[in-house]
């Protein structure tokens, strides 16, 4: 259960990231968040991830303060979300079947973790992950071989193979073509059904939240402006949403809320 009250991030004297936001997921929810460049999507799956610590409100995970846990406490919180980026961190000289099994580092004890850098404990485990995502075959291949598309891939198989309860996507499709991005959407929404585990996607792709996730969230300037069942989202909310939305030359949100244009919305479920 991830619970949010009053809650509010400042960066600086002025400017708020996000305005008092008031928001409960519950456990299996996949949840696609949509608005504008700066509206706080970054910054919203920063504090749910334990990453950031609110300037006001209050944050519970499974009905625990992140920032009342020990440092240990707080890392094996952290161990069981699952993070998924636009330009996935992964090390270009790192080879493809350690860059999976980093997924489960935080699980396992140092020294199978530091074992496992330095030969890999696991090849069944990791070829399993990437086997649906066509790329059991780049197992021993080094990440800086592979395409855009399959480093986006690799880093989807590290989910997979981390398992986690949580799985945070920060525009996780935004670099990818319109097919890939569908695909990748689908493989996190189909792998969250079937582990019960809860989703929730920042995403400039307004069709891909309507087609994909259950649950859409519009956020605009700090602040929610819509909550509800993707099939109960009109067009009306969408113009609202993005109404004279534009591209700032600079965000205090991270880099990877990338700017975008208003989404033109062909479908509404």
């Amino acid at each position: 259960m991830i619970s949010l009250a009053a809650l509010s991030v400042a960066y600086g004297d002025s400017r708020r990231a996000l305005d008092g936001v008031d928001l409960s997921i519950a456990p299996g929810e996949r949840v696609a968040l949509i608005g504008p460049s700066g509206a706080g999507k970054t910054t919203l799956l920063r504090v749910i991830g334990a990453n950031l610590r609110p300037t006001r409100g209050q944050l519970q995970l499974d009905g625990l303060d992140p920032w009342a846990l020990s440092a240990r406490q707080l890392q094996g919180l952290r161990a069981h979300i699952g993070k998924m980026y636009q330009a996935p961190p992964i090390p270009p000289r790192q080879r493809v079947i350690t860059a999976v099994l980093a997924g489960r580092l935080g699980q396992w004890p140092l020294w199978r973790a530091v074992a496992s850098l330095v030969y890999p404990l696991d090849i069944d485990g990791a070829r399993a992950a990437l086997a649906p995502l066509g790329l059991a075959e780049r197992l021993f291949d080094r990440c800086d071989q592979l395409s855009g598309g399959q480093l986006q891939r690799v880093a989807l198989a590290r989910l997979f193979y981390q398992q986690p309860q949580l799985v945070l996507a920060d525009e996780p499709v935004s670099a990818l073509d319109p097919t890939l991005a569908r695909s990748v959407a689908v493989a996190l929404n189909e792998d969250a059904k079937r582990r019960e585990a809860t989703l929730i996607a920042s995403l400039h792709a307004v069709e891909l939240a309507l087609s994909e996730f259950s649950r859409v969230i519009g956020l605009r300037e700090g602040r929610i402006v819509f909550d509800r069942p993707a099939a109960q989202v009109r067009s009306a909310d969408i113009d609202a949403l993005y109404a004279g939305a534009s591209n700032p030359a600079a965000s205090a949100e991270s880099s990877l809320d990338a700017p975008s244009a208003k989404p033109r919305l062909t479908r509404c479920a």
